[in-house]
Parts: structure tokens; C-alpha cells; sequence
């Protein structure tokens, strides 16, 4: 398939997923060519500025009525309309499985120059990073089904907000970091190194997003769009596992 095609089948199955949204009477894209605008940033990868020329240059006619808006503003409503993805989850199965990604955004000797700084120190892989963690909880199909993420000195137990929404609809699986001394929700199961294979879906899908998007290097310096990416991220991958299977 060529680029223009898989461009197509992705609005296409985006389109068909959400529901109907108005469009605003002074607006230049649908809903549908806005969050498709935002999938495809989040699997080119890179910087915006970057992404936006190559659309613009090479697609620029498919939307907005043939124009696109202005860099600035296209990332303005890529940030505004972010819980759009949140249509785009899938649903729970019988056993999910949730775990963390270390994001890093500067090298820890860079720690504390900015004022705006929005990463924090914590360890990734036995060695100091500053940046965010990213929280995915995965059905048994590899599909998103919910979503967070924070700064990376948190520790695990504080994404129990992602678990709870869903207790009587799933049992969730987690590693040793999601324990809490007081208590975790009642449809959480930790689970011991080397047992529940299960869960190993998870950490292929997060590598398959490190290798295919470059996540690990995000070049979004101000929580609010940080929190776009990931959303958009997920909506992709979800996206693109509907498109895998439909071909």
C-alpha cells in the first residue's frame, strides 16, 4: 500500500468509530480529518514542525477543504480535542493487563534549568531520567481500553485510578509495582515475575511504539500537549490494530 492509501483506510476506520460530532460553524476540518491529522503525527513521529511540512507539502489538499490551518493553531486543536480519543478506546475483556512507560524528556544533568520544567527525576532501567511515565491497560486482544500519565518520580500505585473505573467488568493484571500497603483495588491481581504470561502483551506493545513512533524521544515540553501525544498514541494504536486486521 502506498502512504496515500494507508491515509485513507485511517480516516476511514476513524471516521466509521466516532460517533457524530457537530462541526463548528467557523471550523476547517471534521472532527474525523482532525483526529486522523493526529494519528498520523503520533505514528510519523518527530517533531510537529517537521510533520507539518511533509503534510502540508505532501497532503495538504486532502484536508480542511484543501487548506490546512496554520501550524500553530493545528496543534491548538490537536490539544484542545484530545478527548475525542477517548472514543476510540476498546472495551474491557475478562483479564487485562496494565503496566508503566518511562518517557524521557531531558538528561538529568539539565535538571532544574527551566522554570517550566514538567519531568521529574526517577529510574528507568536502574539509571536517573527526568520525564513522564506513560500508563496503558491493554484487553486481550493488545487494544487500549484506558490510559494516564504523569510525571516519572510517581510510583505505580498511583495509576489505580485506571483500574478502578473498571472493577466488576475485568480482572487486571500487574507486576510487583502497582502493590500499595494500603490496599489495592479489589480487581487487581499482582502477579509474581515469570507467572501470567498474559501480561506479556503489554510489553510488546509498548516496544512496538518505541521502535514504530520513536515515543522514547518526544520533543513536547508542556504537559497539556505531552498529555495530546499520548492520547493520540493511543487512538493509534488502537487504529492501526483495527486496520491490520481488516486487510
Amino acid at each position: 500500500m502506498t502512504t496515500g492509501d494507508i491515509i485513507l483506510y485511517i480516516f476511514i476506520l476513524v471516521d466509521d468509530s466516532l460517533p457524530h460530532i457537530a462541526m463548528h460553524s467557523q471550523a476547517t476540518l471534521y472532527p474525523s480529518e482532525l483526529v486522523t491529522i493526529g494519528i498520523l503525527f503520533s505514528l510519523k513521529g518527530g517533531s510537529f514542525r517537521a510533520f507539518y511540512r511533509w503534510l502540508k507539502r505532501d497532503y495538504g489538499d486532502w484536508f480542511g477543504k484543501g487548506e490546512l490551518p496554520h501550524r500553530t493553531r493545528l496543534g491548538r486543536l490537536l490539544k484542545t480535542h484530545q478527548d475525542w480519543c477517548d472514543l476510540l478506546m476498546a472495551e474491557p475483556t475478562f483479564f487485562t493487563v496494565i503496566d508503566t512507560y518511562p518517557i524521557e524528556l531531558i538528561f538529568p544533568i539539565r535538571e532544574g534549568r527551566s522554570k517550566q520544567q514538567v519531568g521529574k527525576k526517577g529510574k528507568d532501567k536502574g539509571r536517573w531520567s527526568i520525564g513522564i511515565k506513560l500508563c496503558w491497560l491493554l484487553n486481550e486482544t493488545c487494544r487500549v481500553v484506558a490510559w494516564d500519565c504523569d510525571t516519572m518520580n510517581v510510583h505505580d500505585q498511583s495509576f489505580h485510578s485506571v483500574v478502578e473505573p473498571f472493577v466488576g467488568q475485568t480482572i487486571v493484571l500487574a507486576d510487583y509495582g502497582f502493590r500499595d500497603q494500603e490496599g489495592v483495588p479489589e480487581n487487581l491481581k499482582l502477579c509474581k515475575k515469570g507467572t501470567w504470561n498474559e501480561r506479556m502483551c503489554v510489553e510488546t506493545a509498548l516496544s512496538m511504539v518505541t521502535l514504530v513512533c520513536d515515543l522514547k524521544r518526544i520533543r513536547h515540553r508542556v504537559m497539556g500537549y505531552i498529555q495530546a501525544r499520548m492520547a493520540y498514541v493511543s487512538a493509534m494504536f488502537n487504529i492501526l490494530l483495527d486496520l491490520f486486521h481488516n486487510i
